[in-house]
């Protein structure tokens, strides 16, 4: 009898101890733990006498439900289970806050600070959510509404869909995008050429494609760039830019000349890449996208009918001015041009030494693929890096050209292998000779470089004063005009401090070009009166 008694002890539920301060989870997980707490509950007085009027009360067939149970052992909990602690060496609970005790509202199972069983919480499975779209975040419903009712009132009556000429005010007024991509958003969609849209296959495009959740500059980078890729090529711009020749009502002259609206296009894609396409590699990502003003100049076309007005890639007058430069040096006019025609540019300004440095190839690769003369795209590149030395594309530029041996630093021998050929000419132009130990110390001083004996294309892009230095070391005509300091010059630059130096040269070389043209015109008119009044009397 007292093995069964022994053993319907070791066969009690954890749970029925009614310890408050261990969580079940814990006395399960620790056979040890179990054991002990087990063993100094069966030694004490008061617990024997529970267990043998419990074995009592089932010898005599006393009914006991499980409700019964529970009540009967809340009542124990609280009243005749003994404690663990002897009598007076309870530990002090904390004092009471002003805002109520905590014990008052936790939960039964929840830790006591005072007690030394603490509660080994089960762990809590954080709820992480989703934060990666494969196609972007989804557009919020309330946002997602209000496009399909815009749509909706847009494809009313149009229950073939929408011609190409219809699809117009989509693009602006819906998708506010730039009204000359009408017709690349139009093909896009249209991937059957039926020549219509309809409002379902807009609404999977635009829609369920994600495109409404995307950011401008994203949603134009998806409509322009071709499905099998992931960046930006040159002939990627073109067919927008056909549209604009075609729409804009400042390229409407342009309407019987062909010819000048391809090179048109030509220049604005060739200026897009100098400027945005940073890594030289002729594809322009989404991050080079982002990170430039291409999107705004795009938007400030759209919006103006005076193209000159947009000086960002899009001025008539910029693209007038860099055809024209190049027109004057290709003097045979097969569209290529040598060193020897480079070395006329700007008034024989540049020595021969950075001439050679340039169709070495070595500040940018030539797309020309005749060797030794550069195409109408390598010259815009150039005159570009020429003219507009504060901007970063030419500062690599010139710098690559100056590093000799391309360890990423310009020592003074470098240096003072390009001044040389500046000194000679200077002599030969009856000019000071300025040494190049005081023109280095100059140059050390415009540039504050970190370390005096060399200077990196960190230091050259960090001073305002860097393309001066360029110019001392390889244009003669900036060097002196540098070193007077043209007021005229100076007054132009405290007029409009936002332009930059490229657009000041691009306006001064459109109004020279342009009055020379109009002096060619009155002679040609004046030549023709005369022959009119010699063949008058006959």
């Amino acid at each position: 009898m007292d093995v069964e008694e022994t053993e319907d002890l070791m066969s009690l539920d954890t749970d029925l101890l009614q310890l408050q301060e261990v969580s079940p989870y814990a006395l399960k997980s620790s056979r040890y733990v179990v054991d002990e707490l087990y063993s100094q509950w069966l030694s004490l007085p008061d617990t024997c006498r529970l267990v043998k009027s419990l074995l009592a009360d089932a010898k005599a067939g006393a009914p006991l439900s499980a409700l019964e149970n529970s009540t009967n052992a809340n009542a124990l909990s609280s009243n005749s289970l003994p404690s663990l602690f002897p009598a007076g060496s309870t530990p002090p609970l904390s004092p009471r806050s002003s805002s109520g005790s905590p014990r008052t509202t936790k939960h039964r199972n929840s830790p006591s600070l005072g007690s030394p069983l603490k509660l080994a919480s089960e762990p809590v499975r954080e709820v992480i959510p989703q934060f990666y779209f494969k196609n972007g975040r989804p557009p919020p419903n309330e946002m997602k509404e209000r496009f399909l009712y815009q749509i909706d009132g847009r494809f009313y009556g149009h229950f073939d869909g929408l011609q190409l000429h219809e699809f117009k005010s989509v693009t602006k007024e819906i998708c506010k995008l730039p009204s000359f991509f009408s017709t690349a958003l139009f093909k896009k969609i249209d991937v059957n050429f039926t020549g219509t849209i309809t409002r379902d296959q807009f609404i999977d495009y635009w829609i369920r494609g994600n495109m409404l959740a995307m950011d401008l500059t994203t949603q134009i980078y998806t409509v322009l760039k071709q499905p099998y890729r992931s960046y930006l090529v040159q002939d990627d711009f073109k067919p927008v830019l056909r549209e604009l020749l075609s729409t804009h009502p400042g390229l409407e002259f342009l309407q019987s000349t062909p010819e000048f609206q391809e090179r048109y296009a030509e220049t604005v894609i060739h200026r897009i890449f100098y400027y945005m396409n940073r890594s030289g590699n002729g594809r322009l990502t989404l991050r080079e996208l982002k990170r430039g003003n291409l999107i705004d100049a795009m938007l400030h076309v759209d919006e103006e009918e005076d193209i000159n007005k947009v000086l960002r890639y899009f001025s008539y007058e910029h693209f007038y001015v860099i055809y024209c430069k190049f027109w004057e040096l290709d003097t045979d006019h097969d569209f290529f041009i040598d060193r020897e025609n480079l070395i006329k540019y700007g008034n024989h300004s540049l020595t021969y030494r950075i001439v050679d440095r340039i169709f070495s190839q070595v500040p940018r690769k030539f797309t020309s693929k005749v060797e030794g003369k550069m195409n109408y795209e390598d010259f815009v590149y150039f005159i570009l890096a020429e003219e507009d030395k504060s901007s970063e594309p030419s500062l690599e530029y010139w710098f690559k050209c100056i590093d000799l041996d391309g360890n990423g630093v310009l020592t003074p021998n470098e240096m003072q292998f390009f001044y040389e050929e500046q000194l000679h000419r200077m002599e030969c132009m009856a000019q000071e000779p300025v040494l190049f130990e005081d023109i280095l110390c100059q140059i050390v001083d415009m540039i504050g470089p970190e370390n005096e004996g060399y200077i990196t294309l960190r230091d050259v892009k960090g001073s305002k004063l860097s393309g001066n230095v360029f110019n001392i070391l390889f244009n003669l005509n900036k060097f002196i005009a540098f070193e007077t300091r043209d007021p005229f010059l100076i007054r132009q630059e405290r007029e409009d401090p936002n332009l930059t130096e490229w657009d000041r040269f691009a306006h001064r070389e459109y109004i020279r070009l342009s009055m020379e043209e109009d002096g060619e015109d009155m002679s040609n008119a004046s030549g023709d009166v005369w022959e009119e009044s010699l063949e008058a009397p006959f």
